[in-house]
């Protein structure tokens, strides 16, 4: 007897249904209009919006108390949540055959309800290089990164490109009680801020290490946010993200022309 699919096939298929109509010279984006214009001055063609999502349940972890230490539990799962996220949405860019994805978001939801389950999305617009120029990663994987359309565009005329959209994450729970007596002075908490200093350090150490995995010369566009996700108390997400590059041997610029003045219509 034939066994159902699984979800994650159902899934599949589904996708599959909706990217076939981006395959027939139509696309979906959600490019404003002055990042379409900037994109296809760069020579590329949105092919349609990607997608990809986990539903992930974080497990439980003790807590020291007294003391600051991160915990690694959390920190694991929140990264390979976004992973598993990242990977399904460059497998639909895969399946229009783009060269990258252009303006990624990285989004978490349902952590301030349950505390422990929790959606997470990424979602950004594939594209194509119009002339067949090699975009693509030394893996021969489209590109990810959370540049703008006109952030992209501006820099390809640096001569660098995205190799990939790069994270660290580190879950913190920040221990120690502070003498209630001597609040009344103006004073730093040396442990708070070591502690946090800690956090954030090994955050960017991780977000680092994937790019040098990607062969970077750098990461630009770094974001460094913190996030409770409703645990209560002080355990504290740092999440840094960036955009990792390349820059193209001499000869290899990508040359684009100035574009006309525009105006952004978000505004």
């Amino acid at each position: 007897m034939d066994q159902p699919g699984t979800d994650e096939q159902q899934l599949r298929e589904t996708a599959r249904a909706r990217l076939g109509e981006s395959k027939d010279a139509f696309f979906t984006s959600d490019l404003s209009v002055n990042e379409y214009l900037l994109v296809e001055d760069a020579g590329f063609e949105p092919l349609g919006l990607v997608l990809g999502t986990s539903i992930y349940h974080v497990g439980y972890q003790r807590r020291r108390l007294g003391t600051s230490h991160e915990l690694t539990v959390l920190s694991e799962a929140l990264y390979h949540a976004r992973e598993l996220a990242m990977e399904r949405m460059t497998a639909e860019a895969e399946e229009l055959e783009a060269d990258g994805v252009v303006g990624v978001r990285l989004e978490v939801k349902g952590f301030q309800h349950t505390g422990h389950v929790a959606e997470f999305l990424a979602v950004g617009t594939a594209i194509r290089h119009r002339g067949g120029r090699e975009y693509r990663t030394a893996r021969r994987r489209p590109f990810t990164s959370d540049l703008s359309g006109q952030d992209f565009w501006t820099l390809l005329r640096t001569g660098a490109r995205p190799v990939g959209l790069v994270l660290g994450s580190c879950v913190y729970s920040v221990g120690g009680v502070t003498n209630s007596w001597r609040m009344w002075r103006n004073l730093e908490l040396p442990h708070f801020t070591q502690a946090l200093y800690d956090a954030r350090e090994l955050a960017m150490t991780r977000m680092q290490h994937e790019a040098r995995s990607l062969s970077a010369d750098g990461i630009v566009s770094v974001q460094l946010d913190e996030h409770q996700h409703g645990w209560g108390g002080r355990a504290i997400e740092f999440l840094a993200i960036g955009t990792a590059i390349v820059r193209e041997q001499p000869g290899e610029t990508t040359r684009v022309s100035p574009p006309a003045p525009v105006i952004d219509l978000r505004n």
